[in-house]
């Protein structure tokens, strides 16, 4: 089974160069890569199709391979991640089931990240941001799946051509709606294996990280009215009615004194628990000031995220301004 190996990135820049080297090292042999750039650069990487687009968006470029990718499987990949040795291989095993049309695994946070990135991937990782989706920023048991991310995704070629390729006018999301056709439209599977592992460099907290988490937010806000079959569900409400709660906080006060120690009582549930996550940071990282960082980070992704699902749920139209 050949692979193509399909990562959109804007420049060529030192993670991908990381990345090739990585890839160099797979232990699979049929494969080729295709970098889609918004330009040409006179950095080389090895045994690596260079393919500049312009200035087009990540979706659109991971398109384009239907019309250079040679291989059955298109292995995607983000610029900022990195495979390990086996990725390619542990892949393979999957497709010999004709049903299975996709297959997912984590993105793991390097241990080499800075602090700041480490705290980030921490509030990914942690059961009281992503619930029941942290498999995949942790390695979990395997299942099947209806819906997962283009950092570490591969898609039979046929199928991908079939589906038309990713619906560009969601960004991000577009694997969202990739994934819901693949599972709905098609029937077929999408498979979580925890041994299908790359290594993710993360966005470092506050700033870089809170405003992807508000596109995130923003996008399954708008696509629980879009797409329900994979948006409509309780957890992902969560954060907006924490929201909520906190805002009722400032008028509980002036309301009932008992309404106010019930809302103290269960802030301080809320309270202990991040500071449960907070400790499970500092125990994986070895770094007081990671577990910091983790428990003011979950607080305000919880913030951010729910602030920005409530935006989204209000949006009456798709594209850019889903998009943020």
């Amino acid at each position: 089974m050949r692979f193509s190996i399909i990562i959109p990135v804007k420049e060529i820049n030192g993670y991908i160069k990381q990345s090739n080297e990585h890839i160099r090292r797979l232990d699979y042999d049929d494969y080729e890569v295709i970098v889609y750039p918004d330009k040409d650069s006179e950095i080389m990487l090895h045994n690596t199709k260079v393919i500049p687009t312009g200035p087009i968006g990540p979706a659109e470029k991971r398109d384009l391979a239907i019309r250079h990718a040679t291989g059955e499987v298109l292995a995607f990949l983000d610029d900022d991640a990195y495979p390990r040795h086996d990725w390619l291989k542990n892949a393979a095993t999957h497709f010999m089931d004709e049903n299975v049309a996709a297959v997912g695994g984590p993105a793991v946070t390097p241990y080499n990240n800075s602090k700041l990135q480490k705290a980030s991937g921490a509030v990914f990782s942690s059961r009281l941001t992503s619930s029941n989706y942290i498999y995949r920023y942790i390695p979990s048991y395997r299942r099947d799946v209806d819906d997962f991310p283009t950092v570490n995704l591969f898609v039979r070629k046929d199928v991908f051509e079939e589906l038309g390729g990713f619906d560009t006018a969601y960004w991000p999301g577009e694997d969202t709606k990739l994934c819901l056709d693949i599972t709905k439209k098609l029937g077929l599977k999408i498979v979580y294996d925890p041994e299908v592992l790359v290594y993710h460099h993360r966005r470092p907290l506050f700033l870089p990280h809170l405003k992807q988490v508000s596109r995130y937010a923003l996008q399954r806000g708008y696509f629980v009215k879009a797409f329900p079959d994979t948006s409509l569900k309780a957890g992902y409400f969560i954060p907006s009615l924490f929201l909520l709660f906190i805002i009722a906080g400032f008028f509980v006060p002036v309301v009932s004194k008992t309404a106010f120690i019930a809302w103290s009582g269960v802030f301080s549930i809320y309270l202990a628990a991040l500071l449960t996550a907070s400790l499970m940071a500092v125990i994986s990282y070895r770094d007081i000031t990671v577990g910091v960082i983790t428990f003011i980070g979950i607080f305000l992704t919880h913030i951010t995220y729910g602030f920005n699902f409530i935006r989204g749920l209000l949006l009456k139209r798709k594209g850019i301004e889903v998009a943020g």
